[in-house]
């Protein structure tokens, strides 16, 4: 079911716009842009209406399960197969597995926000590693990027055969403009485009920051609820997908690909983004954090941080995912006789980090919005000293958590730092220092 929305974007009236989106996590889509284009009845009829072509985009094994399978059918102007031969260009700061620049310290890192670069700087081009595991030749593990941005994509395209691509806004509105229609989030939303879907994106602000988990294995899904029974966290009416929306141009464009961890681009004479008509359930999506429902505890005990998953990657051991997606939104604190940040603790699980708005409850300070932090397999961490005083000795009333939104990738392999990540001026040396502060309490005394 389709359900229109007026949604102001830009600032301005020259990119000001009403968008319509369908509702929905996974559904069975059909969407065109000109009436009678979908053919009743049949996928690949002998002609399609208006002389369009019939395409397949199949984002799983055509044999995988009915519950997991996820395919399309495209009804397009041209083929995705018209352009020129694709050559290798430079991945600027892009990488990709394996993650192998250099050895991985067992350190807990810190990053402050990546600046915004001065010269002409598109999406594409302001890609940067910061750590990632796994293999694209086996379709397991991520890698994690945050991207800069100063310009919008207009004649240039992008897709990733290497993974889906969850992207997490952390400053200024994009505009996705895909093969299936138009998506516009920013801070506070999230964005989700699938292996393989050609795009563009343009920006609605000057400038424009936030992370990336590209995501090599098994799709994203909503997790089991298991005991918490049918309702909360996210739920699926509240993804929404874009409705049909083609360019029919033609002119010198470039198509850039990212395929076994290397870029490529091809020239394309016409925009690929000429899709009329559509239906499937393999379509991008985007989903508004605010709309999480919290599960927390009312009684005692701080809970794992699993009960904040939005979307999880399976891998092929049971409960342990490939990559989750955490967040820690605002939400009620009310455990009593309970320290209540998070605890001390030692993972099996890899936790990199962001923060798109306000405070962590775990850091007092250095954690910035734009920020980021590692804390791999088995390296303590925990709330800084000034935290820990203070939570140890609050008045434990309920407590209102706002203005603050933080996340978590945690994936199952241990995340290598990229050199950029290694070796840039934003990592914090210090970082260690928030912790040292934590003095021997023992007094030694019996009972």
């Amino acid at each position: 079911m389709a359900s229109t929305r007026t949604v102001k974007t830009g600032t301005n009236s020259h990119t000001a716009q009403s968008l319509r989106y369908q509702s929905g996590f996974g559904n069975e889509f059909a969407s065109e842009a000109v009436a009678g284009v979908l053919p009743p009845g049949q996928n690949s009829p002998q002609r399609v209406a208006h002389g369009l072509y019939t395409e397949q985009l199949s984002g799983t094994a055509f044999t995988a399960p009915r519950a997991t399978n996820r395919r399309t059918w495209l009804y397009r102007i041209r083929p995705t197969v018209a352009h020129k031969p694709f050559e290798p260009i430079s991945p600027g700061k892009l990488r990709s597995a394996p993650f192998d620049e250099e050895p991985t310290p067992p350190n807990q890192l810190r990053w402050m926000p990546i600046p915004v670069p001065s010269q002409r700087t598109d999406f594409v081009d302001g890609l940067i590693t910061m750590a990632g595991n796994g293999n694209t030749h086996t379709h397991s593990g991520v890698g994690i990027h945050i991207y800069v941005a100063n310009a919008s994509m207009i004649d240039r395209f992008f897709y990733n055969a290497d993974g889906e691509m969850l992207i997490v806004p952390q400053a200024g509105r994009l505009l996705f403009r895909t093969e299936m229609g138009v998506l516009e989030a920013g801070p506070g939303e999230i964005a989700l485009i699938q292996r393989g879907i050609r795009f563009r994106v343009e920006l609605l602000e000057k400038t424009a920051r936030g992370y990336i988990c590209e995501n090599y294995g098994a799709l994203f899904r909503l997790p089991d609820l298991g005991p918490i029974g049918a309702n909360g966290l996210a739920n699926p009416r509240d993804f929404l997908a874009p409705v049909a929306a083609f360019e029919d141009r033609e002119g010198n464009y470039r198509m850039a690909a990212k395929f076994q961890g290397r870029l490529w681009e091809a020239s394309i004479d016409h925009s690929p983004l000429n899709v009329v008509a559509w239906h499937g359930n393999y379509v991008p999506c985007k989903y508004d954090l605010a709309n999480f429902n919290c599960i927390n505890t009312v009684s005692f005990d701080h809970p794992d941080p699993s009960i904040y998953t939005v979307l999880t990657s399976p891998s092929e051991i049971p409960g342990t995912a490939n990559v989750d997606f955490v967040i820690f939104p605002p939400r009620w604190m009310v455990a009593e006789r309970t320290f209540r940040p998070p605890w001390f603790h030692r993972n099996f699980m890899n936790e990199f980090m962001g923060l798109v708005s306000g405070e962590y409850d775990a850091k007092a300070e250095g954690f910035l919005p734009g920020g980021a932090s590692l804390h791999n397999c088995m390296a303590g961490h925990g709330p800084d000293t000034e935290t820990f005083e203070k939570a140890s000795h609050i008045d434990l009333k309920p407590v209102y958590v706002k203005d603050t939104l933080a996340f978590m990738f945690e994936t199952r392999f241990v995340c290598q730092p990229t050199r950029f990540a290694l070796e840039t001026s934003e990592l914090d040396h210090q970082y260690f220092e928030c912790w040292q502060g934590l003095r021997k309490k023992f007094d030694g005394s019996e009972g």
